[in-house]
């Protein structure tokens, strides 16, 4: 069944699919009148909803049964370096499937791309697109790209398990890390640039109360080192079905 983004304010009296989503609707899927979608609103809730009739810029619906929904746990938040390319792209994709829930893109030493006007809603539309296609009902928070100094000076207080992919020396496994913390529920996960977090951010990391870890002995990609991350953090603590 298609999924529609229908924010918040839009559930509670006139309810319509408008803009983007009623043109992709109408003339793109060319759904019609009596034929049923799924709309969710970024924050858990989600609904088989009836097509009423059909516009281009207007799509009138009737919202059935407010269905379960569950926010995948723990919290996490990723405290992104910003990548050459189409990396953050990709980034900002996968950590919508995995669970994210918010990014904070970073500008380091090493940062190589100095992100535009723009580039953060660019961001965002693609964690909805991301949201619509892979059923996950919570849409992450991404911030505005802050210099790294100013994003760590106000970390030392931030509560929950606070890792950073490191390659100094000292760093740990994360599988070690990970089950030294069992009943984590928040965490918050720091991945730098392609030359890595000089050595003073390492050190205002650290401060910081962020644990250095290893993701093993070959050197990633930004990329994969972030979903490497990511996928380790959701089967570690993702809570066992009870189900059958």
């Amino acid at each position: 069944m298609a999924r529609f983004y229908l924010p918040p304010a839009a559930w509670h009296s006139d309810i319509a699919l408008t803009g983007d989503e009623a043109r992709h609707l109408s003339q793109v899927l060319r759904t019609k009148p009596g034929e049923s979608i799924m709309v969710f609103d970024g924050q858990g809730r989600r609904a088989v909803a009836q097509v009423l009739s059909v516009s281009r810029d207007r799509v009138p619906l009737a919202i059935g049964e407010i269905l379960p929904s569950s926010t995948p746990l723990p919290a996490i938040t990723l405290a992104q370096a910003i990548p050459k390319g189409k990396n953050m792209d990709l980034i900002v994709q996968k950590s919508v499937e995995l669970g994210i829930s918010a990014i904070q893109p970073l500008v380091t030493r090493y940062t190589v791309v100095q992100p535009g006007d723009g580039k953060s809603d660019k961001w965002r539309r693609n964690a909805l697109e991301a949201c619509k296609q892979c059923g996950q009902d919570t849409l992450p928070t991404i911030a505005e790209p802050l210099a790294f100094d100013r994003w760590i000076n106000h970390q030392a207080e931030a509560s929950g398990l606070k890792l950073i992919a490191s390659l100094a020396p000292g760093a740990r496994p994360l599988r070690t890390v990970l089950r030294e913390y069992p009943a984590t529920s928040q965490a918050t996960l720091l991945v730098g640039p392609e030359g890595d977090f000089s050595a003073e951010e390492t050190a205002a990391a650290l401060a910081a109360g962020f644990l250095p870890v290893t993701l093993g002995s070959i050197v990633l990609r930004v990329e994969t080192a972030t979903l490497f991350c990511l996928s380790a953090l959701r089967y570690e603590f993702e809570p066992l079905s009870t189900g059958s």
